[in-house]
């Protein structure tokens, strides 16, 4: 969808590519549930990425074609997946194990805001009705060896996801390095925000306008 000025938003699919591009060869990877799993469909041919679910599968593939499904294995989202060859699942309290002593490379969470120090609040927005309880998402987040965020920049009324500090339950402390949004790349460093890239047509000063924060440039 184009907006109002001359930039253009990153698809869900366009963005689950650029997350996939930045995955190295023969990382252990677990995808949140939500966006993230898309991720699974842009793994570039040719790299090996384990992913791992935190329901007890390792190994995981694409998504099944249409008409393949078969819901007696599934991901933590409750959605039909694939098992490549070597794959294997197995209890969750082994998957949990696996997540809490540091065996995965990344995480790939969606988030309801992350702060510039990297702080992830992602489970709850604590107005009524939300969901009770952080489930497998602070084991990820603290326990991966890198946590990243994908998620749409602004929110549906135009406020900034990326904040100076989370106002939402926290998932966990200064966990998040790098935030993967339908605008840019950012990466939570000590000395602040900066900028990884952008989409084409939009610049520093406005992305800092949408953010409301001061921005790191590129390197």
């Amino acid at each position: 969808m184009t907006t109002s000025t001359s930039y253009q938003k990153r698809s869900k699919d366009d963005l689950a590519r650029r997350v996939a591009q930045d995955i190295h060869d023969g990382a252990y990877v677990n995808l949140g549930i939500g966006q993230p799993t898309l991720v699974a469909n842009h793994i570039p041919a040719g790299r090996e990425v384990i992913l791992q679910s935190e329901n007890g599968i390792l190994g995981m593939g694409p998504a099944p074609a249409a008409g393949s499904e078969d819901y007696d294995l599934i991901n933590a989202g409750k959605q039909p997946v694939t098992l490549l060859p070597g794959g294997a699942y197995f209890h969750h309290a082994d998957s949990f194990a696996m997540m809490r002593g540091g065996h995965l490379d990344i995480c790939v969470l969606g988030a309801f805001q992350v702060s510039a120090t990297g702080d992830l609040a992602n489970w709850s927005t604590g107005e009524p009705g939300a969901i009770p309880a952080v489930g497998g998402a602070m084991d990820l987040a603290i326990g991966a060896k890198q946590t990243w965020v994908m998620m749409d920049l602004l929110t549906k009324q135009g406020a900034s996801k990326v904040v100076a500090a989370c106002t939402y339950p926290l998932t966990g402390v200064a966990c998040v390095k790098r935030i993967y949004t339908d605008l840019c790349t950012l990466a939570c460093t000590p000395a602040g925000v900066q900028v990884i890239d952008m989409v084409d047509g939009l610049t520093h000063a406005e992305l800092e306008r949408l953010v409301g924060l001061p921005l790191l440039a590129a390197a």
